[in-house]
């Protein structure tokens, strides 16, 4: 029992590791890839149309130079990546360029809920919408409408996601006038804990969910009908049938419960393909999440705020690959001993 404990905790501790890994590495390429172009972000931020840093007026001129102090871009390199390494252990994002004093993490915070509540949702539906459609396409004698289904949610899987929204806003949003176009919740509202609040959110994130949802069921129903027909040629599903259980219990005791294993290893995977997907969506809906705060950012020169959502994006992703890595020997006894 010591042994497996001790093991066990190793595997733990390494996955950690290499959690701290990854997330290290691909923070150093956010530092080190933007200064191999060359440009200054305080000056892409200064720069105008007319103008350049170097014909500034004084005044101008002034809060440059103070600028680049403020933000640490007067030091060497090194010293600057010692600082920002530092600042993100202890996940001090700095400040925005653009909205300075506010800091980046007040930003992250305040546009992170929006992106859980709307991936979390859609991934939750998709994923259970998915898994059963997936399941009853693999099964033998399935009825005719499942397939019919089935080839629904395949051909809607194959639509990106920001066009699947875009169609959404138009038909639903446009034609009908059913839908908000845009936003997370009505212009001149304030947010406030209220149940008039609250529906307002979620007539507003209604399609936006919607378009995550179509877009990604079809990718989970493909694998677990993938899995559903290599679980149907296994010994214990032969002995099963021969023991004359009920095709429902076949179906959801045997088929589906180790389908379901591999199914949720891929749940991991894929976050990264979801977010970024529900990240388009956002841009496309003008949704006050992750997605629609990165592209002002962009439009706007914001490196800090650019920097700060990437990283939290990328801390985000290496964490619940780190849960499921910890989570699926648990849910599968019988890799414990490979782990």
């Amino acid at each position: 029992m010591a042994v497996s404990g001790f093991f066990a905790g190793s595997y733990i501790v390494r996955r950690f590791l290499l959690m701290v890994v990854i997330i290290w590495a691909a923070s150093s390429l956010i530092f080190f890839l933007p200064r191999l172009t060359g440009e200054d972000a305080i000056q892409q931020r200064f720069k105008s149309d007319e103008d350049r840093v170097s014909r500034m007026p004084a005044d101008r001129r002034l809060a440059y130079e103070q600028f680049r102090d403020a933000f640490g871009f007067e030091k060497p390199v090194w010293r600057q990546y010692v600082v920002y390494i530092g600042k993100l252990a202890r996940f001090n994002l700095g400040y925005s360029m653009s909205y300075y004093p506010v800091t980046v993490n007040k930003i992250v915070a305040d546009s992170i809920l929006w992106t859980i509540g709307l991936l979390g949702v859609a991934i939750v539906v998709a994923f259970a919408a998915g898994t059963v459609i997936g399941g009853l396409l693999g099964w033998q004698g399935t009825g005719a409408w499942v397939r019919l289904a089935g080839l629904l949610v395949f051909a809607l899987a194959a639509v990106p996601y920001y066009l699947l929204g875009l169609i959404l806003v138009f038909l639903f949003g446009f034609r009908l006038g059913w839908f908000p176009l845009f936003g997370g919740y009505s212009i001149g509202t304030f947010p406030e804990h209220s149940l008039k609040f609250a529906f307002d959110v979620i007539h507003h994130s209604i399609l936006p969910a919607l378009t995550v949802v179509l877009a990604s069921t079809g990718f989970w129903a493909l694998q677990m009908r993938g899995m559903v027909v290599t679980v149907m040629g296994e010994d214990f599903m032969t002995l099963a049938q021969s023991k004359g259980l009920t095709r429902t219990r076949l179906f959801f005791r045997y088929a589906v419960r180790n389908a379901l294993l591999p199914q949720t290893t891929g749940l991991a995977i894929s976050l990264g393909t979801v977010l970024t997907g529900v990240m388009l969506v956002e841009i496309v809906f003008n949704y006050p999440g992750l997605g629609y705060v990165l592209r002002l950012a962009i439009r706007r020169s914001d490196y800090f705020v650019i920097t700060g959502l990437v990283y939290t994006v990328i801390v985000s992703l290496s964490a619940a690959t780190f849960l499921m890595d910890v989570l699926y020997p648990k849910l599968d006894p019988r890799i414990r001993g490979r782990a």
